[in-house]
């Protein structure tokens, strides 16, 4: 039953939302519909920190998507490895700083895993049949 898909984008913010809709695409497909919006979102929110902080102009971003047995994979590449993500608890008057706090609530769990340069960080979204 493994499925697996990479893309890679440039450090745009329209690069966002075309990993968004292809994870909600594939979540779909692969036969899990209950789970394109959480896919879609939690895609969204790693891909905008990737291009927000991780990314530099000449270097692509890499989404990630594996289905396996237990969850929904999504993992997002960037260049910056010195540069890992954090929750954050923003004041409610605060615009920005709510992603990762939103990934954590939807998932089982999210890690970064540093590379030789760069880094990626990944999440799981626990499968669940509508």
């Amino acid at each position: 039953m493994d499925r697996y898909d990479v893309r890679n984008y440039p450090p745009r913010q329209d690069s966002v939302t075309a990993a968004r809709r292809r994870a909600a695409w594939l979540a779909c497909a692969w036969g899990y519909p209950a789970l394109a919006a959480d896919a879609a979102l939690v895609t969204s929110e790693l891909a905008t920190n990737a291009v927000l902080h991780g990314s530099l102009s000449d270097r692509l971003v890499r989404v990630e998507l594996t289905l396996d047995d237990t969850a929904l994979r999504i993992a997002v590449t960037d260049p910056r490895g010195e540069r890992h993500p954090k929750a954050r608890s923003p004041r409610p008057d605060e615009q920005f700083g709510r992603g990762l706090r939103v990934v954590e609530a939807l998932t089982s769990g999210w890690t970064v895993s540093p590379l030789v340069v760069g880094k990626t960080t990944w999440a799981d979204l626990p499968l669940r049949r509508p």
